[in-house]
């Protein structure tokens, strides 16, 4: 415990570093893309816990992530109350409207994300496979058309206007809390319990895992995460809406995992990096040649060539790792990387 919060605390020291020199000296356009890159990293990597470790096929990520976004604007932004009195709704001061109150904010948007989690995961996660994810899937969209019903915040127009809180070091000092707390929970006893239900459900009750309990923690893990990335996107955007929470926002995290290897962690990092640099990183090829939409095609077409010559993605279930890194050494032999050549 006392070697992760050491880890913990040199880690936050070097992301305040990284927040000083980026917001100093490189391009704001760069360093938008860059925290969009570290937001996806927190999607990915939570969700990695739930289809990847746990073997469930979740489709409900973009509703979790609603569920925070609005959740944490609700209390830095304008809170309103309906007053019986007047018939009307009355105004009051934000609650979390500094600096620091905002890490409050998205702690609450995290929590009302994970108990979501946890009415969704109890009832449907004795569901599997395709079934699963068409109820996650279906979950995403009812979270969806009642913010777009709801007009206290905004309704279909959305809510405009949110403070501008979200910056690098939130951002990267969450990533780095999450990649923590994934690393050792995927090698902990729960994270072995994980992986035993997504090799063998029935095995890993006979050896007394309860396969139910795990999956909702497993699911109410997931979505607290991507509460939190929900209300980082938001007030790094600064405005939200039913649209920024489509169940294609849910695809394309789960095609971050796939592209970097379900099951791996490391996969999902590489994957949520790929996947949100590589669209902008086309776009100045795409104005170079004229043709409107060839970026996507592009990104498409690198999707489609992974697919065919690595179906199990970048990593497939492996983690970075010293001794994989000396395997892609020229000289090294693969079963002893860090031997003699």
């Amino acid at each position: 415990m006392g070697r992760m919060i050491g880890i913990l605390v040199v880690s936050l020291a070097v992301v305040l570093g990284v927040n000083w020199f980026l917001d100093s000296y490189i391009d704001q356009y760069v360093v938008r893309v860059i925290n969009m890159c570290g937001i996806s990293i927190i999607l990915a990597v939570s969700l990695n816990v739930i289809n990847g470790l746990c073997g469930q096929f979740s489709l409900g990520h973009a509703g979790f992530m609603a569920i925070g976004a609005y959740v944490s604007a609700w209390f830095t932004t304008t809170l309103r109350y309906f007053d019986e009195a007047q018939a009307k709704y009355v105004a009051i001061e934000p609650m979390f409207s500094s600096q620091w109150g905002f890490v409050p904010a998205l702690i609450v948007g995290g929590i009302a994300a994970a108990i979501a989690g946890a009415v969704v995961g109890i009832p449907t996660l004795r569901l599997k496979g395709d079934y699963l994810a068409i109820a996650t899937l279906g979950f995403g969209e009812i979270v969806t058309i009642m913010i777009t019903n709801f007009e206290t915040i905004g309704g279909a127009n959305g809510l405009p206007g949110l403070p501008a809180y979200s910056n690098t070091f939130w951002i990267f000092a969450f990533v780095v809390i999450v990649v923590m707390f994934s690393w050792y929970l995927q090698r902990s006893t729960f994270g072995r319990a994980l992986i035993a239900i997504r090799e063998n459900e029935l095995a890993a009750e006979v050896m007394g895992i309860s396969a139910s309990r795990m999956k909702v923690m497993a699911f109410i893990y997931g979505a607290f995460f991507a509460g939190i990335a929900g209300g980082l996107l938001g007030h790094l955007l600064q405005t939200i809406s039913p649209a920024t929470f489509n169940f294609m926002k849910s695809i394309e995290v789960v095609v971050m995992l796939v592209l970097g290897g379900l099951g791996s962690m490391t996969g999902a990092i590489v994957g949520a990096i790929v996947l949100t640099a590589l669209p902008e990183a086309l776009r100045d090829v795409e104005s170079e040649i004229g043709l409107v939409g060839v970026r996507m095609v592009a990104y498409a077409l690198v999707l489609i060539l992974l697919m065919i010559f690595r179906p199990q993605g970048i990593f497939g279930q492996k983690e970075l790792s010293l001794k994989l890194l000396g395997r892609l050494i020229p000289g090294r032999k693969s079963g002893n990387a860090g031997g003699e050549e």
